[in-house]
């Protein structure tokens, strides 16, 4: 699978850059995954980006966007860290997934190949892979790209509304319904689905999500009769679903019916190549003033490298966006401006305290607010108390898993530092 960018005046000024055109920069030489053209037509007729690269040799190296689809790369060093990460970055058309390693472009050539069919697929991985980012590529490689794309997190909602806003409710089939509403199933219809932590689905529903795989139709809450709908389904889970289903928390017949085509996104310490890249596409992403050119040197792409990336790809965006706080007017990030979240954020007491002020200052407040954050508390200390493991902290709270999540979701909406925990 080839990706090409335009690059202007390539062959004639910068012929140095030869060597990357015909590479797949992972170690693979004559690979061709990356390709440098001339020719914007020929790019375009390659449907991968409309992006436009101008080169040019510079002392003072920078990458600077220059327009929505144009970007110029200023190199000293040809044979540099940041140049050949540059290129990989530039190539991948917006919301694309930006990959270089090895088994990362053969997972992304699967994936374009699957999107062709109408078959569900589950995404697996860690949390923080990018696994929805694979979903929007699926879809837009699809012949329903032009359809919509629904994307639906199974683990922020509570269960009671799960299932009315996934297949949809008739007026007053509830306390609350005071008019009907579609569903996301057929809010989809013509395009895709996405079920985003599948693995929090309660057994009741996953029974219902069986039924509308199978028979390409839902019943709405309240309805008698079922609505035929034309989706394509793919689901991600960061759960290990066999374990899951010895456990007796997942549909073995639901698995099934949805692993006809599973695809694995590794940990991003697993897939070093990418690191370079994704850096500087979230560079580009996140620079307070895109016009002005900004460089990470090899030293710090070397420092990004080398971490372990508990957080995966969420971790990286965050070391990037402090590294430019940190650089300020500097253009150059340089390992001073790499700090990890590890360094940032030790300890959940750490966290906590700064943020979630003791309760005696609740006078002036209404009842409400008091409640949300004696509970809030509550939670947080608990899950302290069990270091951060999510299944003992819902036991001794005497709630679901599923419930102390949305709650611990909710609270990060509100602004308040959690720290991720375990299972």
């Amino acid at each position: 699978m080839a990706r090409a960018i335009c690059a202007k005046g390539l062959e004639k000024n910068h012929p140095e850059l030869a060597i990357h055109a015909a590479a797949s920069l992972c170690g693979q030489p004559g690979s061709g995954e990356l390709q440098l053209c001339e020719s914007a037509a020929d790019v375009l007729s390659r449907r991968r980006t409309d992006r436009v690269l101008v080169l040019g040799k510079s002392g003072t190296p920078a990458l600077t966007r220059m327009g929505a689809n144009m970007l110029r790369l200023d190199y000293h060093d040809a044979d540099s860290r940041m140049v050949r990460a540059s290129l990989v970055a530039a190539a991948a058309a917006p919301g694309d997934p930006i990959l270089a390693d090895a088994g990362s472009l053969a997972l992304l050539t699967l994936a374009e190949r699957v999107a062709a069919s109408t078959i569900p697929v589950l995404i697996e991985g860690p949390t923080g892979t990018g696994k929805e980012v694979l979903s929007r590529f699926i879809h837009k490689s699809s012949p329903r790209a032009d359809g919509p794309f629904i994307a639906v997190n199974c683990a922020a909602m509570p269960e009671t509304m799960l299932e009315a806003m996934l297949f949809g409710h008739r007026k007053g089939a509830f306390t609350g319904a005071t008019e009907a509403s579609e569903g996301f199933f057929r809010a989809a219809d013509g395009g895709t689905l996405l079920l985003d932590e599948l693995g929090e689905m309660p057994l009741g529903l996953q029974a219902k999500l069986l039924r509308a795989l199978q028979e390409g139709e839902v019943v709405p809450l309240g309805a008698t009769q079922p609505v035929k709908m034309d989706v394509r389904i793919i689901a991600c889970t960061n759960r290990d679903l066999p374990r899951e289903i010895a456990e007796g928390r997942f549909r073995e017949d639901l698995y099934y019916r949805l692993n006809v085509f599973p695809l694995r996104l590794t940990a991003l310490r697993e897939r070093v190549e990418d690191i370079a890249p994704l850096a500087v596409a979230m560079l580009l992403r996140h620079a307070p003033d895109p016009e002005t050119g900004r460089w990470i040197c090899d030293e710090a792409l070397a420092k990004l490298e080398a971490h372990k990336w508990p957080g995966n790809v969420r971790e990286l965006e965050n070391v990037i966006r402090r590294a430019l706080l940190l650089a300020g007017s500097d253009g150059t990030i340089t390992t001073a401006h790499i700090v990890f979240d590890s360094a940032v954020m030790p300890v959940l007491g750490v966290c906590v305290s700064p943020t979630n002020p003791p309760l005696e200052n609740a006078s002036g407040r209404n009842l409400s607010a008091i409640v949300r954050q004696s509970e809030a508390q509550i939670i947080l200390d608990t899950l302290d108390g069990n270091n951060g493991n999510r299944l003992a902290t819902a036991k001794a709270l005497g709630i679901s898993e599923r419930t102390l999540r949305y709650r611990l979701a909710s609270m990060r909406e509100a602004g308040l530092m959690v720290a991720g925990g375990a299972r």
